[in-house]
């Protein structure tokens, strides 16, 4: 199995979306006939629409937007959760508010498809202060690209 799918795949929208689903549980999606169930990605929020169980905005890289999704109602996501405090769910809720229309965000999660199309259930949501992260992250997918994610599987 190929180590890829267990680790955040730096990606620029454009690959992202163009990855193809492989109909697996749980979902993965294959680039380059490699395996990749989780990413990276680094944007501006071009869009955010906040209801009670989720956040979802959209995130262009330049390259595309990509779609996420924040759930912040961990408790009815983990039914066998009996405590009262939540402190899953109070991380999402920290995290959704530094999802601002025109900040610069880097987003992990896993990648999922959501009415036929692929998203982002993002996990980790960080505020960038440095313009120049979203230039440094471009040049780093170009480079795993090359290096990693476009070589073709060593056979066994």
């Amino acid at each position: 199995m190929d180590s890829l799918h267990l680790v955040h795949v730096k990606l620029l929208a454009a690959d992202l979306l163009t990855l193809t689903p492989r109909h697996t549980s749980p979902a993965s999606f294959v680039r380059c006939g490699r395996t990749v169930a989780r990413a990276e990605v680094v944007g501006i929020v071009v869009s955010r629409d906040r209801r009670e169980k989720f956040l979802r905005f959209l995130v262009d890289d330049g390259t595309g937007c990509i779609p996420c999704v924040l759930w912040l109602n961990h408790r009815y996501l983990n039914a066998n959760s009996s405590s009262d405090s939540d402190p899953t769910g109070e991380m999402a809720l920290k995290m959704s508010e530094v999802v601002r229309l025109g900040t610069l965000l880097r987003v992990r999660g896993r990648i999922v498809m959501y009415r036929g199309a692929i998203q982002i259930a993002a996990r980790d949501v960080v505020l960038e202060e440095d313009p120049n992260v979203e230039v440094l992250h471009w040049l780093q997918c170009v480079h795993m690209a090359k290096e990693c994610y476009d070589l073709p599987l060593p056979s066994a």
